[in-house]
């Protein structure tokens, strides 16, 4: 069997890159994608499971294994809680043959193909500008004001990492953009 090849997704919030990469799971199961399963610190919510959603460990057991170079990147979000993805479990996938699609920040996509090299294709989904990454966070109806501008903020400097990635697609048209990152992941997955 063929070892997997790797895919990274990384946007800033309201890119869309979610509704991206879901559509292209959903709609082309030939690519065999499948998300890297990923650690938290964090209790489970709701029916989530133990290594289905995430491998749900203590402040402590997530430090050991940072102590330990266990990891591929995490990041500490607020004191104690961690999510991160695990070299061991990312391999597991690998050598089962599936495309593993990692869904994270613009740092820990950079992280991730630093440590995988040309063995991983990362892909940058980018709004169309700064104005219409606000009217869409603000036509979502979930945050404040506030959050808003905190996460335009972030955004701002997440599209400076923006180079550093193999593939840059503008999604200012979400079918264009879904077409687009189909053609690269076919192209890559060979």
């Amino acid at each position: 069997m063929n070892k997997g090849k790797l895919f990274i997704f990384s946007a800033p919030s309201g890119s869309g890159k979610s509704t991206i990469v879901q559509w292209l799971m959903q709609e082309h199961p030939e690519l065999r994608l499948y998300f890297s399963i990923s650690c938290t610190s964090r209790a489970p919510r709701g029916t989530e499971q133990n290594g289905v959603e995430y491998f749900f460990l203590t402040p402590e057991e997530f430090r050991e294994k940072i102590a330990n170079n266990e990891f591929l990147e995490y990041e500490e979000v607020y004191q104690d809680r961690f999510y991160g993805t695990l070299k061991a479990q990312v391999e597991r996938q690998l050598e089962a043959g599936q495309n593993v699609v990692f869904d994270v920040d613009v740092k820990g996509g950079i992280n991730i193909k630093r440590f995988y090299g040309e063995r991983a294709l990362s892909i940058f989904i980018q709004p169309p500008s700064v104005e219409e990454l606000r009217r869409r966070l603000v036509g979502r109806g979930t945050d404040t004001p506030e959050a808003i501008e905190n996460r335009l903020a972030k955004a701002e400097y997440e599209l400076t990492f923006a180079p550093q990635f193999d593939h840059i697609v503008v999604n200012d048209d979400l079918e264009q953009a879904k077409l687009e990152v189909l053609r690269l992941v076919n192209d890559f997955a060979g």
